[in-house]
């Protein structure tokens, strides 16, 4: 499955972009995955950290969709077709099957971004459990006629307090430390780093390797999950 999505990522990018493009995009992603392949993982101890009021301007408006069946249809094409819509489409609804949960944020009618989270579970294996009380962040993403307006750290300061004030306690989020972009983004949420993690998949199992924020450092467990996306990512295209 991982290896016919990523052959489908592949086509998509070159029909869009050309050759040059896609031996570019290749290269770059090889010389990430070798070099600079750890995922940095947050932390927001909701029960601890005092929130700030969201002013949410009059432009601006946010919508919360639990279900498959409360995606407006045009939100629905809006999100999968800007990136290879028949996995968009297929992520849409596992998502929702899993019990995810949708976020929208728009300026005015147009779709600005999105984002998902997941309560009680991870969408995926991740790094250690997730409990009843904690949520996930993940797959967040601001269109590029809207980047560079903090639309993503407004939209993750009202989920916070949407999840405070229903008693969640903590949340988790991870991006790639070669995503500038999203490591930006984080510094301005309440959001903080706890760790880094590099994960190795040998003979259909997992091994992570840890590595604290605060000390420096690290240890290598051997994960209890067959071979899996290990976890889904959080980031801005």
């Amino acid at each position: 499955m991982r290896t016919s999505n990523s052959i489908k990522r592949v086509t998509e990018y070159f029909k869009r972009y050309g050759l040059a493009e896609t031996v570019k995009r290749a290269g770059q992603g090889a010389r990430r995955a070798l070099f600079a392949n750890r995922m940095v993982v947050y932390c927001c101890d909701l029960t601890m950290t005092p929130l700030k009021p969201v002013n949410i301007p009059e432009s601006m408006s946010i919508e919360r969709v639990r279900s498959e069946r409360e995606l407006r249809s045009k939100d629905r094409e809006v999100i999968t077709s800007f990136w290879n819509p028949d996995l968009a489409q297929r992520n849409v609804q596992d998502r929702f099957q899993k019990g995810a949960t949708l976020w929208l944020i728009r300026s005015g009618e147009a779709m600005a971004g999105y984002g998902w989270t997941i309560q009680g579970q991870p969408i995926s294996p991740y790094y250690f459990p997730i409990l009843p009380g904690d949520v996930q962040f993940f797959d967040f993403l601001v269109f590029p006629k809207f980047r560079g307006r903090a639309i993503q750290w407004l939209l993750t300061a009202c989920i916070f307090q949407t999840l405070k004030g229903e008693g969640v306690s903590r949340a988790f989020a991870d991006t790639h430390e070669w995503n500038k972009a999203q490591l930006a983004s984080f510094k301005m949420t309440t959001f903080r780093p706890i760790g880094m993690v590099r994960t190795i998949t040998l003979l259909g199992r997992s091994f992570m390797t840890w590595s604290e924020m605060e000390t420096g450092k690290a240890r290598t467990t051997n994960a209890t999950h067959r071979a899996a996306p290990t976890v889904v990512r959080h980031h801005e295209r």
